[in-house]
């Protein structure tokens, strides 16, 4: 089972971040959209129990039907910090991963990779510690900016960090909706990581990996005694 070290403290989690985005692979452009497994994980909290559930949700790429599902339940083991949210959620989504029978494939983080503060988001810190091709697919630009893109579908423009340098893209999955921003997070171009998220989003703005996987995590909350 992959597992990854709790920090102690704020100061430790940074340092964690700062030797892990060494290992972020930014020179291989991925699985080919439309062809094997793609994989979609989210988390939901209930901070009145400080419950945290993770679900892992396997499609078929071509079809974007259900080849697998799995869950996990655990308590959160590090407080809410702006910027290291992964190690409150890294755990749980990696035991939901480790329940796969299947091997995930691509993964979809419902979060960021590179466009994060410290250049080290979710699907960065998910990418390193597994092995795995990641992407993050965020519903906002967090503290970066971009330019709106075209109104059609597929129409991008760049997510740029304050020193000009582009971070993720603001794609837009349906015509006249709001873009979602998609950003690299490891063994993975941005080209490629735009071209699944069309792909999983063939009817609404939220791909279907994410759309999934957030339904499922809920629900596992829900049910969690």
């Amino acid at each position: 089972m992959t597992s990854v070290k709790t920090p102690a403290d704020e100061a430790e989690a940074r340092a964690i971040q700062d030797e892990l985005r060494h290992h972020v692979v930014l020179d291989e452009s991925g699985p080919p959209p439309g062809r094997g497994l793609v994989t979609g994980v989210d988390v939901a909290y209930d901070d009145t129990r400080d419950l945290v559930a993770a679900a892992a949700v396997v499609l078929d790429a071509a079809t974007l039907e259900v080849v697998e599902e799995a869950t996990a339940v655990g308590h959160v083991s590090f407080p809410y910090v702006p910027g290291l949210l992964a190690f409150r959620e890294l755990p749980t989504v990696l035991a939901a991963l480790d329940a796969l029978t299947a091997g995930p494939g691509l993964v979809v983080c419902d979060g960021y990779g590179l466009a994060h503060p410290r250049g080290f988001g979710l699907a960065c810190h998910l990418g390193v510690v597994t092995g795995l091709p990641s992407i993050g697919v965020a519903k906002n630009p967090f503290t970066f900016t971009h330019d709106e893109p075209g109104s059609r579908r597929g129409d991008a423009s760049a997510l740029l960090a304050a020193d000009g340098t582009e971070v993720g893209r603001a794609l837009r999955t349906q015509d006249a909706t709001k873009p979602v921003f998609v950003s690299v997070g490891h063994k993975v171009s941005l080209d490629n990581a735009c071209a699944h998220v069309l792909a999983l989003s063939p009817r609404f703005r939220i791909p279907e990996t994410t759309r999934r996987a957030d339904s499922l995590c809920r629900r596992a909350l829900r049910e969690a005694s």
